[in-house]
């Protein structure tokens, strides 16, 4: 079912009345196949109420290659639409967070050129979230120091939860600040002891693109737990889950409104108007790798990489190892074809091992809740592919709330510059599954929105397309490149990867 679909009946048809009106500037700009990609510098930042035109196809380079993005309503002017247009007080767009040239994300690179641009002034760097804490002084590096560092935003969430329709959850732990380098976790404005309590967590922001699989629902049902869905509250359907960190928006309509209110600091409720306008905007979006600097265009010689087989392929289908191995519909015809060169046909094979690895290296997977305390046993051995099992993108086709231990301790990396919580089950409830009653983390994750201890640390997991426009990786950026995620999935599970099998599984994912 598309995201359209899953709205009320008034709101969807406020989409698709949206949707005409874009479709309808596309026409009325000449949109065709044949519309000039945007190159270079004018590629780049997207300032809010720039008024550029979104062309059809937006190329831009990356450390690995290119990327590009797909308008399937062809270029689309942004004079006055509610995505490029600053909404609230702080002067911010949702294009601030969500740059076409970064994969409609947020790359290191670019929040750092951006500083160095404005000294710091631009709206991007908004003290709510832009800077480590509110309170700290405007302007300085070090008041921003986790955005420029490892691109992460502070997400505010209160304490205790609030489900989807408004009503407060009693949570099954309480929370301690162990350690709090920002200082906003125990400030009497902004901390949990403040009037209104909050916990301060900081991650990365998610893409803006290719949102018809991160909505779609492969299942009728949680096959996790064996229970439904969890319902949006205004439409009443099923929800992927996979649009948040965790999970605390269920559609593209509430994701929108919660970045407007907390993100953007808008006044009161947007209009159902400026909502439907975001959401069919957003959802005709798709963005990949469109060249690697190796191997080459990834649609040539026959091959099916880049955003135009990713707009045209099921949202939601289910890749099976054995029989349609993940990739392996894109990039197998260069097994027939040899390439221009010897180089180009090295990195080329590169990833067709690449492709081996991901669909095929079996491992023990251990301790991972959201997984490994289902019927599936504790270890599984499986591989990359079990749960990042959405063909095409490399989504969960079930929603993908799972704990890999990139946040809570033993597993997480040290990170003295984030926040540390210890969190207690209460005697009544059950624990984590396998880190007990007591819990270490600097994100309790899912469990923010739920409540629930087995959810301490669970992360909604990310989709692999356009991964190179995007450093750093993982919610709290921990992995600095792409090399660096193989390396903890190496360490994690005790994989013991070959350098060969590194190389080319970082390969493949700079091809994604």
């Amino acid at each position: 079912m598309s995201a359209t679909h899953r709205l009320a009946p008034s709101l969807r048809r406020t989409v698709i009345r949206a949707a005409a009106a874009i479709a309808g500037l596309a026409l009325l700009a000449g949109a065709s196949a044949l519309s000039p990609a945007l190159t270079g510098a004018a590629a780049q930042w997207w300032a809010p109420g720039s008024g550029q035109t979104l062309p059809e196809r937006l190329e831009a380079d990356t450390p690995t290659g290119r990327i590009t993005t797909l308008s399937l309503a062809g270029p689309i002017d942004t004079r006055n639409h509610p995505f490029f247009t600053p909404l609230g007080r702080n002067g911010r767009a949702c294009v601030s967070c969500h740059q076409p040239a970064d994969g409609m994300s947020l790359s290191v690179a670019s929040i750092r050129a951006r500083w160095q641009a404005t000294q710091g002034r631009d709206p991007l760097f908004a003290p709510i979230d832009g800077a480590n804490c509110p309170h700290l002084p405007t302007g300085q590096a070090a008041s921003h120091s986790l955005l420029l560092d490892k691109g992460l935003f502070r997400i505010f969430r209160p304490w205790p939860p609030l489900a989807p329709d408004g009503q407060r959850i009693t949570p099954e732990f309480s929370i301690e600040v162990v350690r709090d380098p920002t200082g906003c976790n125990t400030h009497p404005q902004h901390g949990l002891s403040s009037a209104q309590p909050q916990i301060s967590v900081y991650r990365r922001p998610r893409p803006v693109a290719n949102l018809k699989y991160a909505t779609a629902t492969g299942f009728d049902f949680e096959p996790k737990t064996g229970l439904p869905l969890m319902l949006d509250p205004v439409s009443g359907q099923p929800s992927s889950g996979n649009l948040m960190a965790d999970g605390r928006a269920l559609t593209l309509q509430a994701q929108a409104m919660d970045a407007m209110r907390w993100h953007l600091q808008v006044q009161g409720a947007p209009s159902p108007d400026v909502v439907a306008q975001l959401v069919a905007f957003e959802t005709v979006l798709f963005s990949a790798a469109s060249q690697h600097r190796g191997a080459g265009a990834l649609d040539a010689d026959g091959a099916q990489g880049g955003p135009d087989f990713l707009a045209r392929a099921l949202a939601g289908a289910l890749q099976s190892t054995a029989s349609n191995p993940s990739w392996d519909e894109e990039f197998k015809v260069w097994k027939q074809r040899p390439a221009a060169n010897p180089q180009q046909q090295a990195l080329r094979e590169s990833i067709l091992r690449g492709v081996e690895v991901y669909s095929r290296r079996t491992f023990l997977i251990q301790d991972s809740a959201g997984l490994n305390n289902i019927p599936l046993g504790n270890p599984v051995r499986d591989g990359c592919s079990l749960c990042h099992n959405m063909l095409r993108s490399g989504l969960d086709v079930a929603p993908g709330q799972i704990d890999l231990g990139t946040t809570n301790m033993p597993h997480a990396d040290g990170a003295p510059e984030l926040p540390m919580f210890k969190l207690t089950c209460r005697p009544d409830a059950k624990p984590h599954p396998y880190l007990g009653r007591v819990v270490y983390t600097q994100d309790p994750g899912f469990a923010l929105s739920t409540g629930r201890c087995r959810d301490i640390g669970k992360i909604t997991m990310q989709q692999l397309r356009g991964l190179s426009a995007r450093a750093p990786y993982f919610s709290n950026g921990s992995a600095r490149n792409i090399r660096d995620i193989v390396d903890y999935y190496d360490r994690r599970y005790r994989i013991g990867y070959t350098e060969q099998e590194k190389q080319d599984l970082t390969h493949l994912l700079e091809a994604l």
